[in-house]
């Protein structure tokens, strides 16, 4: 099925909300609130979306962390690879550094890439990958990580150790739980995970973030 789906096709997508009711979103790149500092290109509205199967393997995530009195906030889901082109721009053309001191106050942009903070082709763009972080239902805050989303640094690496160890519990409490329910983690970001049997591994979608290219609405 991967082989073969069309990267304008939305049909095998859904809205992240109508799997999980009491997600909690708060979906970066359709603000000015990220590394770059404008909205990002394909984000036309601040909603997730998610394969059909990522979404459903998120909400057995969600049932099992709210046994446990956590909820899940998404910062970024399916992500079109017109922003992934934006990223490139601003990567190598563009020489706006507002928001450094925010997201990479200790690397030149050029070196994000590099790194592997940002990719030129991400698994966001394949629609099974989600970027994520816990809250408490007790106190409705979010957990401490040790660092926010999107701070590209080594201190954001799951098993940094320069972070205390309630910090690292934390990041390790949601790795557990992501991976005990088909999710992979990355090396380098402790909020980014993506379904390790996902459904179209080889296509790069196109289509733009908006519940409107779903099928049915």
């Amino acid at each position: 099925m991967g082989k073969n789906a069309l990267p304008t096709d939305a049909s095998g997508f859904v809205l992240l909300s109508d799997f999980v009711p009491h997600i909690i979103q708060e979906i970066r790149y359709h603000s000015a609130y990220n590394f770059i500092g404008e909205r990002i290109n394909g984000y036309e509205q601040p909603v997730a979306l998610l394969t059909r199967e990522a979404a459903r393997a998120l909400k057995a995530v969600s049932i099992e962390l709210g046994v446990m009195g956590y909820m899940i906030k998404v910062f970024d889901a399916y992500r079109p690879v017109t922003a992934l082109k934006q990223f490139i721009f601003w990567g190598i053309e563009d020489t706006d550094i507002r928001m450094k001191p925010y997201f990479y106050p200790d690397l030149e942009k050029q070196e994000l890439f590099a790194k592997g903070y940002i990719a030129k082709q991400s698994s966001h763009s394949r629609g099974s990958a989600v970027d994520l972080t816990l809250l408490s239902m007790h106190t409705g805050k979010e957990l401490d990580m040790g660092t926010p989303f999107d701070l590209f640094s080594p201190l954001s690496h799951p098993d940094c150790p320069d972070v205390s160890p309630e910090q690292y519990e934390n990041r390790m409490l949601l790795q557990r739980v992501m991976v005990r329910n088909g999710f992979a983690p990355l090396d380098c970001e402790w909020w980014h995970f993506v379904l390790q049997d996902e459904p179209y591994p080889d296509t790069y979608f196109t289509f733009p973030v908006n519940a409107s290219m779903l099928s049915g609405i």
